[in-house]
């Protein structure tokens, strides 16, 4: 993204939220926001202010919220990272989806570029290495439940999954 904009997580919290209302509606309403984000009217105001005077929304009081095209590529970067962070907790680490999602909204704030890349990369490399899959992630879900592995050592484990291939 060539225009980046510093914006705290908050700020990135409620683009993400906008974008997503938008998607479903056209355009979004105060609120609404304060409904989803559970904060008050007054903090949605102010953040309103603060992510127009940025050029990320069209704001104006009493009125309806659009995105600017700018916002729009902010929030579609956030939202993609809060995705690819998310996938890789659900598939990879075999987490249960709210709190993949509460994860990722997390750490989607801090994660440089590079390693959510890297994290979509190696969901991509375990779905389709021989070794990997889904069979691979369930061992590593029942090893995490347990502490061991089922099988003797990796050669056995590997062994099983070529054959299965």
């Amino acid at each position: 993204m060539k225009n980046k904009i510093k914006l705290t997580a908050s700020q990135e919290d409620y683009l993400e939220v906008i974008a997503h209302i938008i998607a479903v509606k056209k355009v979004a309403r105060a609120k609404e926001i304060a409904t989803k984000m559970n904060v008050s009217r007054s903090s949605v105001t102010e953040a309103f202010r603060s992510l127009s005077k940025k050029g990320l929304i069209n704001y104006a009081p009493y009125e309806v919220i659009t995105m600017t095209d700018l916002g729009e590529e902010m929030a579609n970067d956030v939202i993609f990272r809060h995705n690819a962070l998310k996938e890789f907790f659900i598939k990879i680490l075999a987490v249960d989806e709210e709190l993949a999602d509460s994860g990722a909204c997390r750490i989607e704030h801090t994660a440089p570029p590079e390693i959510i890349d890297r994290f979509i990369q190696f969901v991509k490399f375990v779905e389709v290495c021989p070794r990997g899959g889904a069979e691979w992630i369930k061992s590593f879900d029942k090893y995490y439940k347990k502490g061991f592995t089922v099988k003797k050592d990796c050669r056995e484990c590997i062994s099983l999954c070529l054959k299965k291939k």
